[in-house]
């Protein structure tokens, strides 16, 4: 798999890698466990070698094929089985087997991700030749039955994460290391793992020139081009064309500052295979282009540049389409904001907002993405070396939160600065240099074109996209702006291929879809008059979790239905308060006490890792249950709400997170906030709170949900101050939170929460009709 955008890292306090290692995993084929609760023998010590690790395994997996206990395999864990015991000719049948049951259901992307695996085990059968020439030969065989869009369908199998995975089965072996014996279910689990190894490590070597083979037979590609740009710069791009076409075609334009060369000529292939010439433009200073790298501060002018040049070559036709996820849906959105005319649509995924949803997030600032200015800024290409550093990064916010330093230092704790860091923090408050980016109040009226937004409910950019779509349809109304959201991460969100399962959270089967498949089927609606898209036939698309189905609305307000007020208060339940739809008649508070100068502990985490867990969070933090539901309800929509609060400090960073609590006792996490207080009524101006003095803070720009609740499930809320090492620590003097020190800290923090405050929750009986199942 093409790596994805690495834009948005995960919040939870494991850190952003904790994503790089989910990334080959989404790769995996997705097998039941299949533990019976046998065990296999087991020798492995330590201090193995690759050839006594790889016999070992062979051995594992010919165990598990015995004929008793491989009665309960699936399909997939029989062909990974097959590979690892050395089984090629039998591994290559029950592959071909298991890609024609996948085709005879409709889904050929489960088909392709097999390919890989297919040419693995051809391979290895091919005993005549050498093992490189055989693969080169099973490569063309293969591809050569295949059309233009699903060859490059299937090139996106071929590139994963591979050091990544390797360092996961050696984790995975270790933890086995020295045992005489293993479960069935830890077996299987580590010939998964190694059949993905073993596949991706000949092809990481082979495929990558076989690849460049097969697009350069089907396009016409010129990975040199140099569009001009404002003050003399000069930026690169990739452009391809469909051979023996010469006629001028609508371009699909993706602006990136993820140079990975052969991804992005991959993906200008991509749009080529549906009839658009592929543009994908690099942003300045990287790879051939001129100028200083400045992350956000130039693509809008720059863009709207590149749009200008593609609209004058005689290969168009006059139209551009921009689109593409996180940093390039930002890029969309900026360029957008220059209205050329010749920019006929755009489709933004997961788009971010400078500012707004990073670096920081409702004015708080955030470490996820620490390491991320070093990624994109430090070389003509990426910085891969540097960002793979994920010792390094995930002790980094520890030890800064230990050390008690303003945040300001954090660079100086790691030992090398961050001079792209120290420059957002210049700004906390949603200023000029923020607004600048991006279209911003009434920029907005003059994007009169086609929109598609693209998002998840646990995308961590997620405000940021719905940012986009709230502002442009409050700015112009009728505005044909589509918005489509599902049970998907930031990662997800963009891929061709969901993962049917997100952490811990079992998705719907008809959450699947094509990001980009659908995009170029709203593009050739837009710009050729072809059908539109029927999981996009109303303004807002959402998939219901638990529901099975995709629901339309003609608006945001329209998708929710109705708000519900459900009000805290200080009654007990259990170890817990209520959470009551009425308000209360006693006027009362309930109190926290929080010791910022306390390094030792950490607060309630809000970010959704896992999604559904086992119980209810005991990590801190006040938490409200609600009645149980009589029938099913569903929640759509982002909850708001006021919180009455005092403190004895000048500001406070507040965490508010909703779940359902299920009456099997699991909680499935719904939505969050984090905020800082002072900027609470306005990002743009902060506003101190009095220390001993009741105020009501809005709750703006929380997460977006679908999901519809079994009867017997209640909705629970916990709201707590934020503390932790994946953020600033607002200590509260009313100074800027990046100088704060932990000699800062003075008294604890003392928060009364009035019952006076309500969260707003969209909420309706359950809809049981009306979907779309695509």
């Amino acid at each position: 798999m093409a790596a994805p955008d690495l834009h948005v890292a995960a919040r939870g306090r494991r850190g952003m890698f904790r994503l790089l290692a989910v990334l080959w995993v989404m790769l995996l084929p997705l097998v039941a466990s299949a533990a019976d609760g046998s065990t296999l023998p087991w020798s492995l010590s330590a201090e193995a070698t690759p050839a006594q690790r790889d016999a070992a395994l062979a051995t594992l997996a010919a165990g598990l094929l015995d004929p008793r206990p491989a009665d309960s395999l699936t399909d997939p864990q029989r062909s990974q089985l097959l590979l690892v015991a050395g089984r090629h000719a039998d591994a290559a049948a029950a592959i071909a087997r298991l890609q024609q049951s996948f085709r005879e259901a409709g889904d050929e992307g489960r088909a392709q991700r097999w390919v890989p695996y297919q040419l693995q085990a051809l391979s290895r059968t091919n005993t005549r030749e050498p093992f490189d020439t055989a693969y080169a030969r099973a490569f063309r065989e293969q591809f050569a039955l295949l059309d233009d869009l699903a060859a490059l369908q299937t090139h996106y199998w071929f590139v994963t994460n591979l050091p990544s995975a390797e360092a996961e089965l050696r984790d995975a072996l270790a933890a086995q290391a020295g045992k005489p014996a293993i479960t069935r279910e830890v077996a299987l689990e580590l010939v998964r793992q190694a059949a993905f190894v073993q596949t991706y490590g000949a092809a990481a070597t082979l495929a990558p020139a076989l690849v460049d083979e097969d697009e350069n037979r089907r396009f016409e590609i010129d990975d040199d081009v140099l569009i001009p740009a404002a003050d003399g710069v000069v930026l690169s791009a990739h452009v391809v064309r469909q051979r023996g076409v010469r006629d001028p075609q609508p371009a699909a334009m993706m602006f990136t500052i993820y140079t990975n060369p052969r991804k992005n000529r991959s993906q200008a292939a991509l749009a080529a295979a549906r009839g658009y010439v592929g543009v994908v433009v690099d942003a300045r200073g990287k790879r051939l282009g001129t100028g200083a790298v400045a992350p956000y501060e130039t693509e809008g002018d720059d863009g709207n540049a590149a749009i200008d040049w593609i609209s004058r070559q005689p290969w168009n036709d006059g139209r551009v389409v921009m689109y593409g996820g996180s940093y390039s849906g930002f890029a969309a959105w900026a360029a957008a904001k220059h209205a050329h005319p010749a920019l006929k649509a755009i489709a933004p995924y997961v788009a971010a907002i400078p500012g707004l949803g990073l670096p920081m997030e409702n004015n708080v600032f955030l470490s996820a993405n620490y390491a991320w200015p070093f990624y994109v800024a430090n070389t003509r290409l990426l910085d891969n070396d540097t960002y793979n550093q994920r010792a390094r990064w995930d002790a980094l916010t520890e030890r800064w939160y230990r050390s008690g330093r303003p945040y300001r230092q954090i660079d100086q704790v790691d030992g090398t600065p961050n001079p792209w860091l120290q420059r957002w923090l210049a700004h906390p408050d949603y200023d000029a240099y923020w607004q600048a980016m991006v279209p911003y109040g009434d920029d907005f009226t003059r994007i009169t074109i086609p929109v598609l937004s693209v998002t998840g409910y646990y995308d961590d950019g997620q405000i940021s996209a719905l940012e986009y779509v709230k502002q442009h349809t409050h700015r112009v109304p009728g505005a044909d702006h589509r918005l489509l959201i599902g049970p998907y991460d930031h990662f997800g969100s963009q891929a061709p291929v969901k993962a049917m399962e997100l952490r811990g959270y079992a998705v719907d089967p008809a959450a699947q879809f094509d990001t980009q498949g659908i995009t170029f089927e709203w593009f050739d609606h837009v710009l050729r008059g072809a059908p539109l898209p029927a999981l996009l036939s109303d303004r807002v698309n959402y998939q219901l979790m638990g529901a099975n189905r995709w629901e339309h609305a003609p608006s945001l307000d329209a998708a929710a239905g109705a708000y519900r007020a459900f009000h805290l208060t200080s009654v007990r339940d259990g170890d817990r308060y209520r959470l009551s739809d009425q308000a209360s008649r006693q006027r009362d508070a309930i109190s926290q006490t929080v010791d910022f100068a306390d390094r030792s502990t950490q607060r309630h985490s809000y970010y959704p890792y896992p999604i559904v867990r086992d119980g209810a969070p005991t990590d801190g933090g006040l938490a409200f249950v609600s009645d149980a539901f009589s029938t099913p309800v569903d929640v759509v929509g982002s909850f708001t709400g006021d919180l009455k609060i005092r403190i004895n400090k000048r500001d406070v960073d507040l965490t508010v997170t909703l779940y359902e609590l299920m009456q099997d006792g699991r909680v499935m996490q719904l939505s969050y906030f984090v905020g800082r207080a002072s900027y609470a009524r306005d990002m743009t101006h902060r506003q101190l709170l009095t220390p001993g003095r009741w105020t009501t803070l809005p709750l703006q720009r929380t997460r977006m949900t679908g999901r519809q609740l079994a009867a017997g499930s209640r909705l629970l809320v916990i709201v707590d101050v934020l503390k932790d090492a994946q953020h600033q620590v607002n200590h509260g003097t009313g100074r800027d939170v990046s100088d704060e020190s932990v000699a800062d800290a003075g008294a604890p923090l003392k928060i009364d929460w009035h019952t006076d405050s309500v969260l707003r929750i969209p909420l309706r009986v359950a809809t049981s009709v009306g979907g779309t199942t695509p």
